[in-house]
């Protein structure tokens, strides 16, 4: 676990910098795979260096990711981590905000694509991947209360399989996308 705590974002100018898609991208490579520089991240990513610093700059500015300058080997080489390890933010803090909204739709777009994905590589994975990856769907009456117990459960468990050590019992581990939406909706 990281000693990095929460960022609970409630600045429209924040949420607007970690909504862009690069962006978000950018935050989630740091998250997953550690601290970097603006070279790998733009390996990674397919973008050029020069795009990926710009963005670093930006996410910087807003506080969301910052430097380690503890890692460079000299003066030129830059590396970056994220500021915290999670980042929250809700609409609730953001009422009528055009940015909240945009930022909401974004997300929901990224779950998507990411889900996509799988759907068009499937078949390029074994057979026991294939039968073990899921999605469900689900119907309850809930009052606020139980949401809310139902979030902490949800993000408590994820918490805990994201931040784990990883153990070294052979098994093969894929990196795997996590996500969890519970919305009050009519069939």
């Amino acid at each position: 676990m990281s000693d990095r705590p929460t960022r609970d974002v409630r600045d429209s100018k924040v949420l607007a910098a970690m909504s862009h898609p690069l962006r978000r991208r950018l935050l989630d490579i740091l998250r997953v795979d550690g601290p970097s520089t603006a070279s790998v991240l733009a390996d990674r990513t397919g973008q050029a260096v020069g795009n990926i610093s710009h963005h670093l700059k930006v996410l910087a500015a807003s506080e969301l990711v910052e430097e380690v300058p503890e890692l460079a080997r000299d003066r030129r080489e830059r590396w970056w981590r994220r500021s915290a390890d999670v980042i929250s933010w809700s609409m609730s803090d953001f009422p009528d905000d055009p940015v909240a909204a945009a930022a909401e739709s974004l997300v929901l777009e990224r779950q998507t694509a990411l889900a996509r994905q799988w759907f068009a590589e499937r078949d390029g994975h074994p057979e026991a991947w294939r039968r073990a990856a899921f999605t469900t769907d689900h119907w309850a009456r809930l009052s606020v209360a139980e949401l809310a117990e139902l979030e902490e459960k949800i993000l408590a468990l994820f918490t805990s399989l994201a931040d784990r050590e990883v153990p070294d019992d052979g098994e093969e581990r894929k990196l795997v996308f996590l996500t969890a939406r519970a919305v009050p909706g009519r069939p």
